[in-house]
This record gives C-alpha cells, sequence and structure tokens, in this order.
C-alpha cells in the first residue's frame, strides 16, 4: 500500500509538473510568434490536446498573461509584458547596458534610449536623459505610437511586406504634430525608404518641436528586436543635425545587439 501511494505520489507530481512545463510552452510560443495565433494552431504546434489548450488558456488570460484579440486570436498580456520587462531591466548586463547608452548620451549631447515593440506602439524601456535644462521627457514604461516615431517606423518598415500594409490600413494615423503622415499610402512610401536604409526618422510627426532618429538593435538571427533611438528639441538639433550622429548610433546598436546575444 505505501509503494503504491508512493507510486501515486510521484504520478502526481509529474502531471502537476507536466501542466507548468505545458503553461510556460504557451507563454514562450505566443511571446515568440511572428503573428497571433488561434488556440487550434498553438495545439497542434506545442502538441498538446485542444480541451487541455483551451482550459490552460481561459486560466492564462483570467490572469492577464494572455489576450484574445478581436479575431480570436493569442496575444501577450499585460503581464506577459511585465514579465519580458523585468527580465530585461534585471539582466546581468543592465550595467553594460546603460554604460553604452550613456557613453552614446555624452557623444550625441541628446537623450538616448531603447524602444521595444507592444503590437502597433513602441515601449520606452531604458534612456538616458541628457542634462541640458531644456528636455523633451518621455519616462521609461511609457507607450508611444508606431507611425509616428522614429523607433515606431522603424519597426514597421521591418516587417514583411503583406503583413506592414495589414498593419498601415488598421492604424489610426491620428495627425499628432505638424507633420504627422496621415495618408496610408505616403506613410508605406515612407516606410519603404527607411526599410532600405534601416534609418527611423521623425520630424516632428509625434511631437511639435521634436525631431528624432533611430537604427534597429538585431538579435542572433539578424532580426530587429528593439531599436535605438535619440531625440532632441528643434531649437537645439534639427533632424539633419541629429543624423550626423548616425555612425554612433549604429556603432552602439551593434553593441548592445552583442549583448543580447550572450544573454
Amino acid at each position: 500500500m505505501k509503494f503504491l501511494t508512493g507510486d501515486k505520489v510521484i504520478v502526481q507530481r509529474r502531471e502537476k509538473g507536466s501542466s507548468i512545463t505545458r503553461v510556460l510552452e504557451i507563454i514562450e510560443a505566443i511571446s515568440r510568434a511572428e503573428r497571433p495565433m488561434s488556440p487550434a494552431e498553438l495545439a497542434f504546434l506545442l502538441d498538446i490536446p485542444k480541451p487541455s489548450v483551451h482550459r490552460l488558456l481561459q486560466q492564462l488570460e483570467t490572469d492577464d498573461f494572455v489576450k484574445t484579440n478581436m479575431r480570436g486570436l493569442l496575444v501577450p498580456g499585460d503581464r506577459m509584458h511585465s514579465i519580458a520587462l523585468g527580465v530585461l531591466h534585471s539582466s546581468r548586463f543592465k550595467a553594460l547596458r546603460q554604460a553604452i547608452l550613456t557613453e552614446l548620451t555624452e557623444t550625441i549631447g541628446e537623450t538616448c534610449g531603447i524602444a521595444i515593440p507592444d503590437g502597433t506602439e513602441m515601449i520606452y524601456y531604458d534612456r538616458v536623459q541628457t542634462n541640458w535644462p531644456l528636455q523633451i521627457h518621455l519616462p521609461v514604461g511609457c507607450h508611444t505610437p508606431s507611425w509616428c516615431t522614429a523607433s515606431g517606423k522603424l519597426y514597421l518598415s521591418s516587417l514583411p511586406t503583406n503583413r506592414r500594409q495589414r498593419i498601415i490600413d488598421k492604424l489610426p494615423l491620428d495627425k499628432l504634430a505638424r507633420n504627422t503622415l496621415t495618408d496610408p499610402e505616403s506613410l508605406g512610401s515612407e516606410l519603404l525608404k527607411i526599410q532600405a536604409n534601416e534609418l527611423g526618422t521623425d520630424n516632428e510627426e509625434f511631437v511639435d518641436g521634436m525631431v528624432a532618429c533611430s537604427v534597429p538593435i538585431k538579435d542572433q538571427d539578424g532580426k530587429l528586436f528593439a531599436c535605438l533611438f535619440t531625440h532632441a528639441p528643434v531649437i537645439r538639433k534639427d533632424l539633419n543635425g541629429l543624423l550626423k550622429f548616425e555612425p554612433a548610433l549604429r556603432q552602439s546598436a551593434m553593441e548592445l545587439g552583442d549583448l543580447l546575444k550572450e544573454q
């Protein structure tokens, strides 16, 4: 009887462990997917029975780790984003990342930072501010639109053509500043130019009186993982003034990408 009881305990522990592993595999798959997946696609990808996937997804959605979009497809929830940001911030390379940003900020003389994609928005996840009295305050963690920011346009330009066009067609394209591109065709043409040189720009398109530029930080597969940006008020530097520092931006982006490959 004791032996049987022991066996039952072992089986229960394995089942519990298996469920935890499945939850983590679901979170990993959704976070790494290049496009939102359906529950059926997820079940097939992970070789998990559909009833089990639906049960686990229901709990994950209740706890805000996963969301279902308007088409019934799966996307990361707020808590999944918080975990990702937490891992990045607590990375053992945080000091090195900050050192790279600090050096770049001192070279350019303007605030520099890193933005990561979040659906049709970008999240400011790290930055080092300049010491000038006049600054544009965009705090870490804030969300910015993709269609009128240097990092956002750079990210959109990196997407496959069909996916990019579908996103453009769904974007609100609200006019937020004097030069915001509100015509889908004009934005599409701008993104093709950015795609060709991998340099995002914002010439008073997000905030009147602010210019910005951005270059990609690439992962080990050569894909855009994040964007390295700098921005400035036009009374101190115009867009051409910022673009003079493109080589320094690209060098720092390469160094940040190398850190990513070591994690």
